[in-house]
């Protein structure tokens, strides 16, 4: 038992120390805000596209293209906002209740799911997260611009800029021109491909200190209790429930540990950003993260533990 325990921390170690070594940056001044916006944006538009784009153009599709995954993880989904939504309007005054929702749902996937995929199988946990953070980018993004749109009357809902929004993603756009190179097994000039890993390599550190670097404790205290609230919901109820309907619909190994990770993963700093562009309480979006990215070092950890105590990943 002590054996899988710390095999457990050796997956999760280098993705927490990242971020909270993101932490301590901010916190003595070696980095700032402008600092993050900026690196984020790179990581955004530039290294993570590389990394999708890398990840998938690698990938065995027969493999990571899973249709019972890619199904039972779209289903999960929808479910799961469906139930944050629903407990938001019980919880939470109207004008909370969009991002209590985002946040309650939206997990980090491309970046801390997909480090812990990577962490945890290699080249086939970044070729099967690089497929379902396709998945995850345009169902997150939809679902989030809905519910702030009807408690926002800043963001526009309607089905034309939706579209308009997740197919300008760059994340998106990546996965789509690398799927053809893929299934036709095309491949890149050495030096082009040389210089697309040199990007990658930067993704995965760099988007997870500017996370740490967004971190805020002032915006936990002001908060409070619906923070808290969401984020049981989060990191507790939701992961519980999914990853318990994964194993009863048959998946095992790999494809369960990677399910549980995205379900597990903290809510999305996108979130936050979302939340200042609707107008909303933007301080109860970065109090949200706050938690969950905290809560995740433990929840995570004692959730691969019991997965593989189990032998079921």
């Amino acid at each position: 038992m002590l054996a899988i325990f710390l095999q457990t921390l050796t997956i999760t170690a280098p993705v927490f120390a990242m971020l909270f070594l993101g932490v301590v940056l901010k916190r003595v001044g070696w980095i700032n805000d402008n600092f993050i916006h900026t690196a984020s944006a790179l990581v955004f538009n530039v290294t993570m596209p590389a990394l999708l784009f890398l990840g998938i153009l690698h990938a065995d599709l027969r493999a990571a293209l899973q249709p019972k995954v890619l199904g039972y993880f779209t289903v999960a989904t929808l479910a799961s906002f469906a139930l944050a939504w629903g407990w938001s309007i019980w919880r939470c005054p109207p004008a909370e209740r969009g991002i209590y929702t985002q946040g309650a749902f939206r997990g980090n996937n491309a970046v801390i799911g997909l480090a812990l995929a990577a962490s945890m199988y290699g080249d086939y946990g970044i070729s099967l997260g690089a497929v379902l953070a396709a998945l995850v980018i345009l169902l997150y993004n939809t679902l989030s611009t809905i519910v702030l749109a009807v408690y926002s009357p800043v963001i526009k809902s309607d089905p034309w800029s939706i579209c308009k929004s997740v197919f300008k993603n760059p994340l998106i756009i990546s996965v789509l021109v690398a799927t053809p190179f893929a299934a036709f097994k095309l491949s890149l000039p050495h030096w082009l491909q040389t210089s697309g890993e040199y990007l990658a390599s930067m993704t995965l550190p760099l988007a997870l200190i500017c996370i740490g670097g967004t971190l805020s404790l002032a915006s936990l205290r002001k908060s409070g209790e619906l923070a808290m609230s969401a984020s049981l919901v989060k990191m507790v109820s939701l992961p519980l429930l999914t990853t318990l309907g994964a194993w009863l619909c048959g998946f095992r190994g790999p494809e369960l540990g990677t399910l549980f990770l995205y379900f597990a993963s903290p809510t999305a700093a996108a979130s936050y950003v979302m939340a200042r562009a609707a107008n909303g309480n933007h301080e109860l979006a970065a109090a949200i993260i706050v938690i969950t990215t905290l809560m995740a070092a433990i929840t995570t950890n004692i959730g691969i533990f019991v997965l593989q105590w189990g032998g079921w990943i």
